[in-house]
């Protein structure tokens, strides 16, 4: 007998051997074997029947060593590696096996991708073990609260430039929303908020981290300490005049599900981009809105309670004003304020000290007094200070004749 004719048995075949063997040299009855072996008497007579005919070897189960019926074709195997490791390189088997039956119409378990890449020798990345943490429920609201991060990474490869996903979690049904920037700063947090709020409506509160966008780093004056006043980045401010509640996280792990969602975003997401040759971050962003929305059908879920606590936005609210960069400026005597080096001059009529400058997100300028826009010009101011073209050097001072120092000088020498 080769060695290729050998056939091991499992634990289980030979716990049966001298049960078998028992019943058939009559030692035990067979229902005192069914009863050891866990299986019926009428199983116990043909396993028995089979052991006489044929020896020990009738235990093994007859499909042992043999090709399973329902395996795949050797040629849709070899078809499905080779894309694995030419278009589809570097994905993971479940999503190497979704796109092979989207894009190619090969249907391929996830698990038997798995043991082929195995085989073959395939490497994609897989997720390292984490710290244990302790678990926080979902909200039971859609709306509740969202989580918003901005994640960089390489999302355009080599092909195109460096951008930022700012993206939006909700913590009930894990509905995702997200856009690319250049960078994550106040103008693309304003801008990418604004944009959800329009599709979805006003959450009742957000979670973020510490970041300098989200969380103000000024340290409060004495006179803003005894007032009780607390010093709010330009995206803080905007929220509170929406009515959203701020939830700062003291570590990334605390915001964990946005982060979750981003390690998948940086496969899926990195992929998808790349299968459609993307290179711009207007290319990308045409292409998020069919990505979101089938990753939210097939990875949502429905949150405890039904109500959907997203407001609408207010009829008397101006988004534009409240989504831009506003600055304090002291009004001058002769009407003209400073703000980036540059002098306005406000063509209104008022009465005030301080006014407030709006930069809005397309970059135009307002200039505003108690919620009221004021007319202005840009104007050059000329210092009334005469300028020195050059420094006038002093005159070197020289002691008179017949001063004390000069007496005591020549009598000394």
């Amino acid at each position: 007998m080769t060695g290729k004719d050998i056939i091991i048995m499992s634990m289980k075949e030979l716990k049966r051997i001298p049960v078998i063997s028992s019943v058939i040299n009559k030692q035990i009855t067979q229902k005192e074997a069914a009863g050891i072996l866990g299986i019926s008497c009428r199983q116990i007579i043909r396993i028995a029947i089979k052991v006489k005919q044929h020896g020990d070897i009738s235990l093994i189960h007859k499909t042992r060593g043999k090709p399973s019926n329902r395996r795949k074709p050797v040629k849709i195997k070899s078809k499905a590696l080779s894309l694995c490791n030419t278009t589809y390189k570097g994905f993971s088997p479940t999503f190497a096996s979704e796109k092979l039956f989207e894009k190619d119409n090969i249907q391929v378990n996830p698990e038997t991708l798995r043991l082929w890449f195995k085989e073959a020798g395939i490497y994609y990345k897989k997720r390292k073990s984490k710290k244990h943490r302790s678990w926080r429920p979902r909200k039971t609201h859609y709306g509740e609260m969202i989580q918003m991060d901005g994640s960089h990474h390489p999302w355009l490869e080599q092909r195109g430039p460096k951008c930022v996903l700012m993206g939006y979690i909700d913590d009930a049904t894990g509905r995702i929303y997200g856009r690319f920037y250049e960078y994550e700063g106040t103008m693309p947090a304003m801008d990418s908020f604004k944009r959800y709020i329009k599709r979805y409506g006003i959450p009742q509160s957000i979670y973020l981290d510490k970041h300098s966008t989200y969380k103000s780093t000024k340290n409060p004056t004495l006179e803003d300490e005894l007032n009780n006043i607390k010093n709010l980045s330009q995206f803080e401010r905007a929220l509170k005049e929406l009515g959203v509640d701020v939830i700062h996280a003291n570590s990334p792990q605390a915001k964990g599900r946005i982060e979750r969602s981003f390690k998948t975003h940086q496969d899926r997401l990195v992929k998808e981009l790349r299968l459609a040759n993307i290179s711009t971050i207007e290319e990308a962003n045409a292409l998020l809105g069919s990505y979101i929305g089938k990753h939210n059908a097939r990875f949502s879920v429905k949150a405890k309670n039904k109500a959907n606590l997203h407001r609408l936005v207010p009829g008397n609210l101006d988004l534009e004003s409240a989504f831009s960069i506003k600055n304090k400026a002291a009004l001058r005597n002769d009407f003209t304020v400073q703000y980036k080096n540059r002098f306005y001059q406000i063509l209104d009529t008022i009465r005030a000290k301080e006014i407030t400058i709006e930069e809005r997100l397309n970059g135009k300028l307002y200039i505003c007094y108690k919620g009221t826009q004021l007319k202005y010009r840009l104007t050059e101011k000329k210092s009334n200070k005469p300028k020195q073209l050059y420094k006038l050097r002093k005159p070197r001072y020289v002691s008179p004749q017949d001063s004390i120092y000069r007496r005591f000088k020549i009598k000394c020498a």
